[in-house]
């Protein structure tokens, strides 16, 4: 007889599967994503620190693992659930399953499931607690455990020392959890790239001779790593800075403005979004669960530059005086579109002018 796995939300709801990947239970916040490929990069993304994910697209694992497509050294998910876990995989990279790499890393997954049924209860009801399991009798073990956004993750994600890559101007990252990809898209463009911890103090920046500041993508609430908020403020007025992601919102709050939990976020490939002053849309790849209130920034020197055509929120900012700007999305991709890798031309643009100033 097959084994049988459960995905069991706060609201009462049970999915039923078949369990694969690391014979374990797991806990966390169940968030889906509709992009149509990339769950490596997906799986390995810290910005899904605490959370299990669900793919929107029916089958997964079909081109396996293979060792170019990591965002990160491993899995930053608590779970994986899918509609079709396909068991035999086939592509010239490919290096493992998707069944293996989980069992590698000892996370759950579970298959089989009508995912689409799933992403419209967590559309209906929003972002919710939640099991995979074994044993499906687990509803008050859910709702006893709090969200795990409810602490700051960044401890988790962040790298533990000081790293320089490539050759050129030299931009701080403050890791808050930034995917592989920022640092090669920065590289590519003639930047020495040196990612500090998120913990990192101005001070300890500004020691490294900085020609600018990049804050990462990263996971959970942006008001929770205070530190890191107080860390962007203190380096307004000091060098060019850039945040993508976890970082646009922390900047925005060193601004004086406001964040807010999405009732759903956005995680997918193939979001809309508008460039104010270009007047184009862009595809973009996004992946967050909190944003920044419009209304918040009437003050803080900050205008919106780019907006969200679902929904209408901020996917981007830009200082009236100083050489500061933030989006929301994920210009590096991966997975998903390169039409927006023109940011980080943008940015290294900024960081040259300031140069020559």
């Amino acid at each position: 007889m097959d084994k049988k796995a459960y995905l069991v939300l706060e609201d009462g709801s049970v999915f039923e599967g078949r369990p694969f990947g690391a014979s374990t239970e797991t806990f966390g916040e169940v968030v889906f994503n509709t992009g149509m490929t990339g769950y490596q990069e997906v799986l390995t993304d810290p910005s899904y620190r605490g959370q299990i994910l669900t793919l929107t697209y029916p089958m997964i694992g079909n081109y396996g693992i293979n060792r170019n497509d990591f965002e990160s050294t491993k899995i930053q998910v608590r779970g994986f659930v899918v509609s079709e876990q396909c068991g035999e995989f086939s592509h010239h990279d490919g290096e493992k399953s998707i069944d293996d790499f989980l069992k590698e890393h000892d996370i759950p997954g579970i298959a089989n499931v009508d995912t689409r049924a799933v992403t419209r209860v967590i559309r209906n009801y929003g972002t919710m607690r939640g099991m995979i399991c074994l044993d499906k009798d687990v509803l008050e073990k859910i709702k006893s455990k709090p969200f795990p956004d409810s602490e700051d993750l960044l401890p988790e994600v962040t790298s533990e020392k000081v790293e320089e890559l490539g050759e050129g101007e030299r931009i701080v990252l403050i890791d808050c959890g930034a995917k592989g990809n920022i640092v090669n898209c920065l590289v590519k463009r003639g930047a020495k790239v040196i990612v500090v911890p998120a913990s990192t103090s101005a001070e300890e920046i500004l020691k490294l001779k900085p020609d600018g500041i990049l804050v990462s993508n990263g996971p959970g609430d942006p008001a929770k790593p205070n530190y890191v908020v107080q860390t962007v403020k203190s380096l307004f007025e000091k060098l060019p800075m850039f945040g993508i992601c976890l970082g646009h919102q922390i900047i925005a709050l060193a601004g004086g403005a406001k964040t807010y939990k999405l009732k759903f976020g956005h995680r997918g490939a193939n979001h809309p979004v508008k460039n104010l002053e270009s007047n184009r849309v862009y595809i973009t790849t996004q992946n967050h669960g909190f944003a920044v209130d419009k209304n918040s920034l009437e003050g803080t020197g900050f205008e919106v530059s780019q907006i969200n055509l679902n929904d209408n929120t901020i996917e981007g900012i830009e200082h009236m005086e100083l050489p500061i700007f933030s989006v929301q999305y994920h210009p590096e991709g991966s997975p998903g579109p390169k039409d927006n890798e023109y940011i980080f031309d943008e940015f290294m643009e900024m960081v040259r002018n300031a140069k020559k100033d």
